[in-house]
């Protein structure tokens, strides 16, 4: 013990980082529990109780001078994870790094922002998540956030209980939200950050589409064989978009599974995507698929739909609602695997084109583990 003890101390710099520990006041996260009038009955059966975790800064619990003080009141930021996570995987013990609240209480000991509450929704689905927008075949998480969770959190605790005081923040599908509620849910929110968030689809999704419809295809009614294949035959009811029950299958089997490969993972994204950007109450599991299930062909039909909710395109259509915002701040890795940071600039330029005030940031990273740049979108959001 002593000999380990005497090979730590010759290196403190090297592990500084593991044994620091803060020595400020951390806040305390309080867990709520919410039943949902609007996810009753959602088409998934994903459940509509769900707990909430809140953040509250160290602030909140101090004494204000006069008995008859009712306590000081607090801006609020709410956290729009990615996909396939849920608001709590934000305020669980990292290795070697912080989680958003411990990352809060040191900027805000720090002086680098003040006081906040800070909200973690659990919009998760059993498609893996969504895109915090409504949709007939997930269910509607737009208003989830806006029109329940809002009041909630505001009847719940001492926030300025409103929009100048409210903002969001997110990282991937978590980003993508975070500038949709931007551009068509202003009147809630006064600002909005987006971390490496879905942009420009051409991009975006496309290089994961020949790789699903591979995965698709082990699920089909009828099996491959070798040997001749009459393709108009076999694309009969796939060339519509339309599932042919491959996708069905599919769902039902990864929904039996403990782990995923990272092809089904890959599959499933795109299958909340399909959810969540062309619902088709009238489709066989509600929703429609951009790409003949046989051939690969794209359907522009329903690529169209797609694009309706494409970040780039929709700039012009809310520029008022941009305009509107107290701040944006946008960022993203210039090695991001999934080509985001494309989409970002494309974002930018489109936004300064239409002379709507933005920050906007590049790093040298990928998509994965970039939680870190919320040291920078935090207070930014404060100042905001």
């Amino acid at each position: 013990m002593r000999k380990c003890a005497q090979n730590i101390s010759h290196f403190p710099e090297q592990h500084d980082m593991a044994l620091k520990r803060p020595t400020w006041p951390p806040g305390r996260t309080v867990i709520l529990e919410h039943t949902s009038q609007v996810l009753a009955g959602n088409p998934l059966g994903d459940p509509h109780h769900r707990k909430l975790a809140v953040w509250l800064p160290p602030q909140y619990d101090e004494a204000l001078p006069g008995a008859k003080s009712k306590g000081k009141r607090f801006p609020v930021l709410y956290d729009l994870v990615g996909f396939t996570g849920s608001g709590f995987s934000h305020t669980n013990w990292r290795n070697f790094d912080e989680n958003i609240p411990e990352r809060a209480a040191r900027l805000i000991y720090e002086g680098k922002m003040g006081p906040t509450i800070l909200v973690f929704p659990d919009c998760f689905t059993a498609l893996g998540g969504n895109q915090y927008i409504n949709s007939s075949a997930i269910g509607n998480y737009a208003d989830y956030l806006t029109k329940e969770l809002i009041p909630f959190v505001d009847g719940e605790f001492r926030t300025l209980a409103s929009r100048d005081h409210r903002g969001c923040f997110g990282k991937s599908s978590g980003g993508y939200g975070a500038i949709i509620h931007g551009m068509q849910y202003a009147k809630y929110w006064g600002a909005i950050a987006s971390h490496s968030g879905d942009a420009h689809f051409q991009f975006v999704y496309m290089h994961d589409w020949p790789s699903s419809l591979t995965e698709l295809m082990k699920h089909r009614k009828v099996k491959r064989e070798t040997g001749a294949i009459n393709v108009l035959k076999e694309e009969k009811g796939a060339a519509l978009g339309k599932d042919d029950g491959r996708v069905k299958n599919f769902l039902e089997a990864v929904w039996k599974k403990e782990k995923l490969s990272a092809g089904e993972g890959h599959t499933l994204m795109m299958m909340a995507m399909a959810a969540s950007y062309d619902p088709d109450p009238k489709a066989p599991l509600g929703f429609r698929l951009p790409f003949n299930l046989e051939t690969g062909e794209r359907i522009e039909q329903r690529w169209k739909q797609w694009l309706k909710h494409d970040p780039v395109e929709l700039v012009t259509k809310h520029r008022a609602n941009l305009k509107s915002l107290k701040g944006i701040f946008i960022d993203c890795g210039w090695r991001d695997q999934y080509q985001i940071h494309y989409g970002a600039r494309i974002l930018s330029k489109r936004l300064a084109l239409a002379n709507v005030k933005h920050t906007y940031e590049e790093f040298d990273d990928t998509h994965s583990s970039v939680d870190y740049r919320m040291e920078h979108s935090l207070p930014f959001l404060y100042r905001a």
